[in-house]
């Protein structure tokens, strides 16, 4: 068993986003990745990116959306997004919001633009 204590896992920022690696390959984990998601309130990722793997957010406070116009997601709501959808994180709420991530080891992420990202360092 491989604990990861909140106050010891490691936190990844890009704009408007923090993202605290809980488990994955090198925590353990050979099979799932999962991670805590945090969304500064009104921001929205500057463009889609699409995974290879099947996605779950399972939103724990305030208020997220996948995608451009997609449903707002509250506390309590999970949505599965298919490999190959595109997503474009954002946080329509005025308020701070917090999601689990969960996803198969070993995914690969791309760009809307066609920069791939592979496995961001947070899923390693």
């Amino acid at each position: 068993m491989n604990v990861i204590r909140a106050a010891e896992a490691h936190r990844f920022e890009v704009p408007g986003t923090e993202f605290t690696a809980l488990a994955a390959p090198s925590r353990g984990s050979r099979e799932v990745c999962t991670w805590r998601l945090s969304v500064a309130p009104h921001h929205v990722a500057d463009q889609p990116h699409t995974l290879d793997r099947d996605e779950i957010f399972m939103v724990t406070a305030g208020t997220i959306r996948l995608a451009e116009g997609g449903e707002v997601l509250g506390p309590g709501d999970a949505a599965v997004v298919p490999a190959g959808m595109p997503i474009q994180l954002g946080n329509p709420g005025a308020e701070p919001a917090e999601a689990y991530v969960v996803i198969g080891a070993g995914f690969t992420a791309t760009m809307a633009d066609g920069t791939s990202v592979g496995t961001p360092p947070w899923a390693r």
